[in-house]
């Protein structure tokens, strides 16, 4: 028994070690929907609160690439080429990103967190919240130097994913797709004086309400960029192909478990 007992503590503390050193190739493609948003019979809110983005690191971003312990797969390691041909041979989609990459399988609280960034840059025509910039009428110098105000990117694909280990894979995501759009709105109600000629005749014979014109508000119609948001949460098993959408967005997942 004595002989035992060190090497039951050898595998309960080794255990831990082995299942830590596990490895995930993860593939990921992301498509938008050649749909007209207003097309689609589905309520979008005109307001949303921005993805919280504490914590998120890019795939470009070498120091949180080696904390997090992961690796950019190049595009020879790719397995779902076929996948990006058939979305990219219709019309009805375009694809907007396709990337790969390995991980171990950390829990959700130490798994890499990723920007998810791709599509156009509309930030020379919309300001963050929406809005269409205007024309600036004059620049302001200082010291003989103008200045130029360089807006942060504003990309038509914007978000985060996670792919992380709980006794099961998981992907959890938020993204957000931009399209540009219309809103309209009421300037003002019309007001009618209480002294007016239709309010003195109101009694009078000679005033017939079958040949009253209906009175219209005046409106306003704005360009904006609008937002379109996707957030989901999937559980997962290697080396199975997972497909999340919604009515304007798509993305295809695939783990895979490394021998």
């Amino acid at each position: 028994m004595k002989k035992l007992l060190p090497l039951l503590l050898l595998i309960v503390v080794s255990a831990p070690a082995f299942a830590a050193k596990r490895q995930f190739d993860i593939e990921v493609i992301i498509f938008k929907r050649e749909v007209n948003p207003q097309s689609v019979n589905e309520s979008w809110p005109n307001n949303l609160p921005p993805i919280d983005m504490k914590g998120v690191g890019s795939f470009y971003n070498a120091a949180y690439l080696a904390k997090k312990g992961v690796t950019m797969l190049p595009p020879s390691a790719y397995k779902l080429d076929k996948q990006v041909k058939a979305l990219q041979n219709h019309a009805g989609f375009q694809v907007l990103m396709h990337v790969a990459w390995r991980q171990g399988d950390q829990g959700r609280w130490s798994a890499p967190v990723f920007k998810i960034q791709a599509g156009k840059d509309y930030s020379s025509q919309f300001d963050p919240d929406g809005t269409e910039k205007q024309k600036v009428v004059g620049q302001q110098v200082l010291n003989g130097v103008t200045e130029h105000s360089v807006p942060k990117p504003l990309y038509e694909l914007d978000g985060k994913l996670q792919i992380y280990v709980e006794h099961y894979l998981y992907a959890d995501t938020t993204l957000d797709l931009r399209e540009p759009s219309t809103k309209t709105t009421i300037i003002s109600d019309p007001q009618i004086g209480l002294n007016s000629e239709l309010d003195q005749g109101q009694n009078s014979p000679e005033v017939q309400v079958g040949h009253l014109e209906q009175v219209k508000p005046p409106v306003k119609v704005e360009t904006i960029l609008k937002t379109y948001q996707m957030k989901q949460k999937r559980r997962m098993r290697s080396s199975n192909t997972y497909y999340l959408d919604n009515p304007l967005m798509g993305m295809i997942i695939q783990v895979r478990k490394v021998k």
